[in-house]
């Protein structure tokens, strides 16, 4: 089985890399990076069973409809973007099956990319036209070392507003709020370290995830706001128990 992968930062040089360990025939297609297996024009993708899409989020809509010319009926793409319902509003020609790993680091680029990314970590799954191929995609990601989650592209985009896309924007804030102080910035150490890592995200997928999720964030924000004041009482240390327990059992 030959696979492809399109755009090669930091999720898709990661899966170029992987599923190179894994035995996969694997060749990627960029624009910035060159090597072996890796080429600039689609038309290398006219043999491929399966094609990922890795590009930016503001760009996979793009790349999708311009796939359309290479790729025949019965290739199964995905794409991995961190939003879902803005890529399920479109049947394609050939077997599209959305999806979105749940991996990453504060890095980004090739270069900062490694083929045991996906380890442990869990993979979205948001099939809207039909399962046809969902094993041949679950295979893979089992391959990369991922779970596969099948869900629905309407509740994948509320849960991430609420683990992913909040946390970077609360992230984000605590840091701007905090610089203002530089007693402050002088005595921070590892527990803001940790809790402002977020911050680092690359700029223009954090700019995507808030002007297209802006809605369910501000959702998970008002949650979160309740959740300090419920959290906030007489009984703050049997909360915090608890809290701890259930986080325990996660991680």
């Amino acid at each position: 089985m030959q696979i492809g992968v399109v755009g090669l930062g930091l999720i898709g040089g990661s899966i170029f890399k992987g599923l190179k360990d894994s035995g996969y025939d694997v060749i990627g297609i960029s624009q910035s990076q060159s090597g072996d297996g890796i080429y600039k024009s689609y038309d290398e993708l006219k043999d491929c069973e399966v094609v990922f899409v890795c590009t930016a989020m503001n760009k996979t809509l793009a790349v999708l409809d311009e796939l359309e010319k290479y790729l025949s009926a019965d290739t199964l793409v995905t794409d991995v973007c961190s939003l879902k319902e803005f890529v399920s509003k479109k049947t394609r020609p050939y077997n599209f099956i959305p999806s979105h790993p749940m991996a990453g680091t504060e890095h980004q680029g090739f270069e900062n990319s490694f083929p045991t990314l996906f380890k442990g970590a869990r993979w979205a799954i948001t099939p809207f036209m039909g399962d046809k191929n969902i094993q041949k995609l679950t295979d893979i990601v089992k391959a990369l070392g991922a779970e596969p989650i099948i869900t629905n592209a309407k509740e994948h985009d509320e849960a991430v507003a609420l683990i992913s896309h909040m946390p970077m924007v609360i992230s984000q804030a605590l840091f701007s709020a905090a610089i203002e102080n530089p007693l402050a910035m002088t005595l921070a150490a590892s527990g803001f370290r940790d809790m402002t890592r977020l911050a680092m995200s690359n700029t223009e997928m954090a700019q995507d995830m808030v002007l297209m999720n802006s809605k369910n964030i501000e959702h998970a924000i008002l949650k979160l706001y309740k959740a300090v004041g419920d959290l906030i009482t007489p009984e703050y240390k049997q909360n915090i128990e608890k809290i701890k327990e259930k986080r325990s059992k996660m991680f």
